[in-house]
Formats: structure tokens, C-alpha cells, sequence
């Protein structure tokens, strides 16, 4: 028979479990960019697609296309104080979660996504093209670049999810140009249909895409 004692301990390290259970269950789901290309292309693009800045059609595995982060790696490290991008994917698991965010993910072209960097977004006076046949224009002077109408909404949205799901910071011109962009560009069928997916694989919505 369990005495007082021995029941009173059992009751104890079966509450210290449930605990830790449930503050297994409350931390952020782990992940990694590198790990989570393999999903991103075979779930949200497995039979090709468009690239975000040229709307150039693409089948899988064109090696002229790469992943771009809409929301720039580089603010993020300088925002998380993590050293340079390889050591934050050493020593940051917040890093981690945001570089594989997949809202935050896009096909581009490489030299585009090069050329883009971590450059804001703007208004470029003229029309004065980076690339034939893909309206991206770049400013070096004032390095902002401006992207083609059809996808600034899909850009605003990308940001100012990443901004409230991870509190990063855009400044303000921008902030009001991602606003005019989301309300001057709804969301359209892929953008919905990229959302959906991206909730089933990765948990969560861009609140932002109704």
C-alpha cells in the first residue's frame, strides 16, 4: 500500500511532467532555412511558377532561380545583434524561425535578387528598367529599388507580417508605402492559394491575406 508520503511525491513529478509538457507545447516550432527549401519548392511549387520580381515563368530545379527574402536577412541580424548570417544560424534559434519563414519566401531570379540585396522598397521616379523585359527598377544613388504593380501588394503583406509576427522594425516611409501598397493591391487567387498552403505545412496564416 502507498503511504501519504510516496503518494504526495508521485502527485508532485507527475505535476513537474505536465508542466513541462505544456511549456514544450507553448515554445515556437524549430526549424532551419536550409531545411525547409526542400518544402518550399516541392509544396508551394512543384510543378514551377512565376518569379516575384519578373513574373518569369519557371519549371523545378531552373537554376536561374533562387529563394528571396522579402523582409531582408541583413536587418534581421543587425536587429538580433547575432553576428554575421552564418553565426546566427549557430547561435540564434530566433534566427532560425525567421530566415525559414516561408511568408516571407519567394522565387526570383538571381541576378535580381542580387541586384535587390537588401535594398528598401520605393518609388523610382522614371521607368527606367534594371533588367529587358522585367520591370525592376533600381536606384544605387539612393539604394531603393521599386518592383513591378502586380506584386507590391504580395510584398507589403510579406513585410508587415514579418514585422508582426517577429516585432522587426520598418521605418517609417516605408512603413507608410507597405501600407498604401496593401490597400491599393488586394490579394489575388495565388496569393491566397500560396497562404493556404503555407498554414497547412508551416502552422500559421499571414493575417494580412484575407
Amino acid at each position: 500500500m502507498v503511504n501519504r508520503k510516496t503518494a504526495i511525491n508521485l502527485i508532485f513529478v507527475l505535476l513537474v511532467c505536465l508542466v513541462g509538457l505544456v511549456v514544450l507545447a507553448k515554445q515556437p516550432q524549430q526549424r532551419n532555412y536550409l531545411d525547409i527549401l526542400r518544402v518550399f519548392w516541392s509544396e508551394l511549387y512543384p510543378d514551377g511558377g512565376s518569379t516575384l520580381y519578373c513574373g518569369r515563368q519557371f519549371e523545378p530545379f531552373d537554376r536561374q532561380v533562387n529563394v528571396e527574402h522579402v523582409y531582408p536577412m541583413s536587418w534581421v541580424t543587425k536587429a538580433l545583434k547575432c553576428g554575421k548570417r552564418d553565426q546566427c544560424r549557430r547561435n540564434s534559434d530566433q534566427f532560425n524561425l525567421i530566415e525559414s519563414d516561408m511568408h516571407n519566401l519567394y522565387p526570383a531570379r538571381k541576378d535580381v535578387n542580387k541586384t535587390r540585396g537588401s535594398f528598401p522598397y520605393s518609388m523610382i521616379k522614371g521607368e527606367k528598367h534594371e533588367y529587358r523585359g522585367c520591370d525592376f527598377e533600381v536606384d544605387y544613388r539612393s539604394r531603393q529599388v521599386e518592383p513591378r504593380p502586380e506584386v507590391r501588394g504580395r510584398i507589403a503583406r510579406s513585410m508587415m507580417y514579418m514585422q508582426r509576427e517577429y516585432g522587426l522594425d520598418i521605418y517609417g516611409r516605408q512603413q507608410r508605402l507597405l501600407e498604401q501598397w496593401h490597400r491599393q493591391y488586394p490579394p489575388d487567387d495565388e496569393e491566397r492559394r500560396r497562404n493556404r498552403i503555407i498554414e497547412r505545412v508551416q502552422g500559421n496564416a499571414n493575417p494580412y491575406i484575407r
